[in-house]
């Protein structure tokens, strides 16, 4: 009986050594991972099942990184496809099309449809946009993106539009008319066909065109090296891709320094001479960067109030994903989505807050919200963590009413200056690390720092918050999630490359459709910025703000009706 006792303390010991040099083995792989030995590790898909990345995604799309290709169940390939599907965007017949053939916004013009016909609140009114080339002549295909939105002025009012593309050079516009008064009409072209042609092929062929860099550091000696979601070339690399979401990320290793030692994560910069010369004519300001289409008739109509019914019953229909999802009137948001309370008084918030903790999560846009309540609620201050300015983490606290405030950024790729790598945070991890509870408020934004990217980045970072968020909603259902849209900015040559509203504007399709379906709630920035009066900024000012505010806030404490 000794015997077997002897054998089996044997047994124990041999598995516990092969354990450790398991272990070991799987964690020099990480550090000094090289091309094939990426291509032999494992996956984590939705279905929590390991697949070896050796079996490749079918895809007949140009892959947008030599070191790994992505393997997705057959779930997820096919909500893949529909996505791209989704965000398919017409393109010229032919291959090169000359500047003078091109889509000139001064040649196009708008016609209202009927523009004397009697209008009353409710009702849609339609516009028609005919593009021309910088000839006179009309086009003959689609693909320019366009924004529009209907103002009056003077009432503080505006609401988008939706367009349709006809894909013959004309595009529809309908509106809902939703105040009374003198309504005019305003279409731009954001850009043309031609140039959207040029984002695509950037967005497809140069992933690197935004770099990043790392510091490395063991005493006084350090070393930086260039980073990404890929990086080019046989140099040896440090794989930082995150053990839980499998997200990828990439530096190059040091010459000198193990990966281990690296301390920071940065924006390392852009790149430069992306465009040929005719391509670039393609991207100019006061030309064909976000510029007027005039009407070639009148360009507004009188809108008569609707007569016995109160105008206010219009705004909140049950229909979430109704269009426009709002309006601004006085200044003010008025959802067709939801009630608004607005939250003119620090003290209201307070109350709404009390016994609230409130994470933000994402990028500088949802820091706004940050910077914003802290400023706004005398009694809420900021904890000093020692964090970069404008980087993070950052915490804010109201000891008297028990609300705890943070923000964090979201996982590379951020264009941030320098964040420590112990900062460095995906947003499913924190989520999942996060009880919830009816106490638990959580906002979320992620898009601009992906507009670099081909959209199969921008889904695998969105399809593991969405997990996170769904395990997280199945252990605390009374939790509260929020989601932040992308917003459009001001745009000129250089950031057209980089954050075109295009991109945005794809990015933000995407997620829309992701997160439809599951109880988490929206707050349309997309269209709070597009339909205001002010110009259009990548941090919107502090009357936007505070209407996203005011929109977040309706959430966490519903008016009762």
């Amino acid at each position: 009986m000794w015997r077997d006792s002897f054998r089996l303390q044997i047994f124990c010991l041999l598995m516990a050594v092969l354990a450790i040099v398991v272990l070991v083995h799987n964690f020099f792989q990480l550090e000094h991972l090289d091309d094939d030995t990426v291509s032999g590790s494992n996956w984590i898909t939705e279905n929590n099942v390991q697949h070896s990345l050796s079996q490749t995604t079918k895809t007949t799309r140009k892959p947008y990184c030599g070191y790994k290709q992505q393997i997705l169940s057959k779930r997820e390939q096919a909500e893949q496809e529909s996505l791209l599907a989704a965000i398919w965007w017409p393109k010229p017949s032919d291959g090169k099309i000359a500047f003078v053939q091109s889509t000139d916004p001064a040649h196009s013009d708008f016609v209202i449809v009927k523009p004397r016909a009697f209008f009353k609140v409710g009702d849609q009114l339609e516009v028609l946009v005919r593009m021309k080339d910088f000839q006179g002549k009309p086009k003959q295909y689609g693909g320019d993106y366009l924004q529009a939105r209907i103002h009056s002025p003077l009432l503080k009012a505006g609401a988008t539009g939706r367009i349709v593309d006809c894909r013959n050079g004309l595009y529809k516009v309908f509106f809902t008319l939703l105040w009374p008064g003198e309504v005019k009409v305003s279409v731009s072209l954001v850009h043309p066909s031609e140039a959207i042609q040029v984002l695509l092929r950037l967005r497809e062929e140069r992933p690197d065109r935004v770099y990043f860099k790392s510091s490395f550091k063991s005493g006084r000696y350090s070393e930086t090296t260039e980073c990404n979601v890929c990086l080019p070339g046989d140099l040896p690399v440090c794989n930082f891709t995150d053990l839980y979401t499998g997200e990828p990320w990439f530096c190059y290793k040091p010459r000198k320094l193990p990966c281990a030692s690296r301390i920071s994560h940065a924006k390392g910069g852009y790149q430069k001479g992306l465009l040929t010369q005719e391509e670039s004519l393609f991207f100019q300001s006061n030309v064909n960067i976000k510029r007027p289409i005039l009407s070639s008739g009148p360009d507004s109509v009188i809108v008569k109030p609707k007569a016995f019914t109160d105008s206010s019953s219009m705004d909140r229909a049950e229909d979430p994903t109704v269009s426009p999802s709002g309006y601004y009137y006085e200044d003010q948001w008025r959802s067709r989505t939801h009630w608004i309370h607005h939250f003119n008084k620090s003290d209201d918030i307070t109350k709404c807050l009390q016994g609230k903790v409130i994470h933000l999560f994402g990028d500088s846009t949802i820091r706004q919200w940050f910077e914003y309540l802290t400023a706004f609620v005398p009694d809420l201050v900021e904890f000093n963590l020692g964090s970069p300015k404008n980087v993070g983490p950052f915490m804010s606290v109201d000891q008297k009413h028990n609300i705890l405030l943070k923000f964090r950024c979201h996982g590379p790729p951020i264009r941030f200056s320098t964040v420590f790598s112990s900062e460095l945070r995906y947003i499913a991890n924190e989520l999942n690390g996060i009880v919830g509870g009816r106490n638990t408020v959580i906002a979320i934004t992620i898009w601009s720092h992906f507009s670099t990217f081909p959209v199969e980045v921008y889904i695998r970072r969105l399809r593991n918050i969405r997990r996170s968020i769904i395990q997280l909603l199945d252990r605390s259902p009374k939790t509260l999630i929020i989601i932040r849209t992308a917003n459009v900015q001001e745009l000129g040559p250089e950031v057209s490359l980089f954050n075109s509203d295009w991109y945005s504007f794809q990015l933000d399709s995407v997620m829309r459709k992701m997160f439809s379906g599951i109880a988490v709630h929206f707050v349309d920035a997309w269209e709070m910025s597009l339909a205001h009066y002010l110009p259009h900024n990548l941090h919107p000012e502090e009357v936007i703000v505070k209407n996203q505010i005011d929109a977040f806030l309706s959430y966490v404490c519903p008016l009762q009706t």
